[in-house]
């Protein structure tokens, strides 16, 4: 295994090294320009297009959109499995220029901190200034703002985004949509959702930003690829972040997610690190906005939906006609990329456990006939084999279950086993109740499924 030093820099008269003094440390230098001075990574082409929407983010936003752009591109080109003693958390070293480092060295231990929960990996973070000649970096906008938006929002291309985005334009709100792809099945729905919601509401309705930021393979030393991509979350707030900040005022960033996956409590012990995503987890969010406070940017995250099911997000829709019309070209499995086994085209699996709570959430805001969606399996009055993802999942959930029917109890404590809620107030009771609700969505849905040794 190796400790991960890189050393971001600026330009070719960035001089800045490091000499770790110890044998299991390999170090890395990315530098975040080309040879025709352009941003690397995909940067460039979001830093323009955000340009063009007649934003003008300040230098501590850009910082924290390079900051994520690094924290994601060094998550899935270190292999946990050649890096970690343990097969699973790293310990990474970023060494960064930024306009203030001052700043940012005073958040060197939040940003550690929320990652780590993110990830599970030890994290590092010395800051530096930028070079001289990078001292302003954001280009001001030519451009006026005939246009101003209201508010952020992140749209993924699934069901909960898709849902957030309606009720917002429904609600006559003018929001900026911001996304991220590093893959073209993610992007492909991105793009059918905004489509469709520009032929629905017109195209001055709303603005739309997509990003496709991501290291290219073999840029770090001894590195290897790793798919976990768990800070994905990480960029895609700081790109959220950056489109919020150079709006006008206090700008609303929504989030929307279900509670039940927000909280993702762990089905088995064996999935809270591997399994277990924290991506909308109220912990995380919460730090998030104390980073945001913190270094002055004006944006702040919202989930609108933390205590609502899937199931209850669909049935209070603001225009459920219209989503169950766009819901099959959402998309929510988590690799339907998987499919191709099969020789099939990427689709929903139908058993992983966002594909589990999709299809539990149509069942339940819907009827057992609204979800158009293609699966790759059949659940209704099936055995699936335990031996297999499909059945291991099922298992699963029916274990959790099954715990829950026999102590109603047992929902208290297992909130807290993906995470602290100790920023949730005198909200916990509805948190309870969402974890309650939403795995009896699935039990509805897994009634007449079953799962054994084939």
């Amino acid at each position: 295994m190796f400790r991960h030093h890189i050393v971001f820099q600026m330009n070719n008269k960035d001089r800045f090294q490091v000499t770790p003094d110890d044998p299991h440390s390999v170090v890395s230098n990315v530098d975040l320009y080309d040879i025709l001075g352009l941003l690397n990574f995909g940067i460039q082409n979001t830093v323009d297009a955000v340009k063009e929407l007649a934003l003008s983010p300040s230098e501590i936003a850009f910082d924290l959109l390079l900051l994520g752009t690094a924290v994601m591109g060094v998550d899935t080109r270190i292999s946990r499995a050649k890096n970690a003693q343990d097969g699973w958390t790293r310990e990474i070293f970023l060494y960064f220029p930024v306009s203030d480092p001052g700043l940012w060295q005073a958040q060197a231990g939040a940003l550690s901190g929320m990652l780590h929960f993110l990830t599970g990996d030890r994290w590092c973070f010395q800051f530096r200034p930028r070079p001289k000649a990078k001292q302003i970096i954001v280009p001001v906008s030519d451009k006026f703002n005939l246009a101003p938006r209201d508010c952020v929002s992140l749209l993924s291309g699934g069901l909960d985004s898709c849902i957030g985005a309606i009720d917002l334009l429904t609600s006559g709100r003018e929001p900026i949509f911001v996304s991220h792809y590093s893959d073209g099945t993610t992007s492909t729905y991105q793009r059918i959702v905004l489509d469709a919601l520009k032929q629905k509401y017109g195209k001055s309705s709303f603005d739309s930003l997509r990003g496709n930021i991501g290291f290219p393979r073999n840029i770090l030393h001894n590195g290897g690829d790793e798919g976990t991509q768990r800070s994905r979350s990480f960029l895609f707030f700081s790109l959220a972040a950056y489109v919020a900040d150079g709006s006008s005022g206090d700008t609303m960033i929504y989030l929307p997610e279900n509670g039940l996956i927000s909280l993702n409590v762990p089905l088995d012990s064996l999935r809270l690190g591997a399994l277990s995503t924290r991506t909308a987890h109220p912990y995380y969010v919460a730090r998030w906005n104390e980073l945001l406070g913190a270094i002055g940017l004006s944006g702040r995250l919202l989930n609108p939906y933390a205590t609502q099911t899937k199931g209850q997000m669909i049935r209070d829709c603001k225009d459920l006609h219209y989503l169950k019309e766009l819901l099959p070209q959402t998309m929510s499995c988590s690799s339907p990329a998987k499919a191709r086994w099969d020789k099939h085209a990427p689709r929903h699996c139908g058993y992983c456990m966002p594909c589990l709570i999709r299809r539990a959430s149509t069942l339940f805001g819907l009827d057992d006939d609204g979800d158009t969606t293609e699966y790759g399996v059949e659940l209704k009055g099936q055995v699936l084999n335990s031996k297999k993802a499909e059945g291991a999942h099922v298992r699963a959930a029916k274990s959790t279950i099954a715990k829950l029917q026999a102590n109603p109890k047992y929902a208290r404590l297992a909130i807290f086993k993906s995470g602290p809620l100790t920023d949730v107030g005198d909200q916990l009771e509805d948190y309870v109740a969402v974890y309650q609700n939403g795995m009896n969505e699935i039990a509805e849905l897994l009634k007449t499924t079953n799962s054994r040794p084939l």
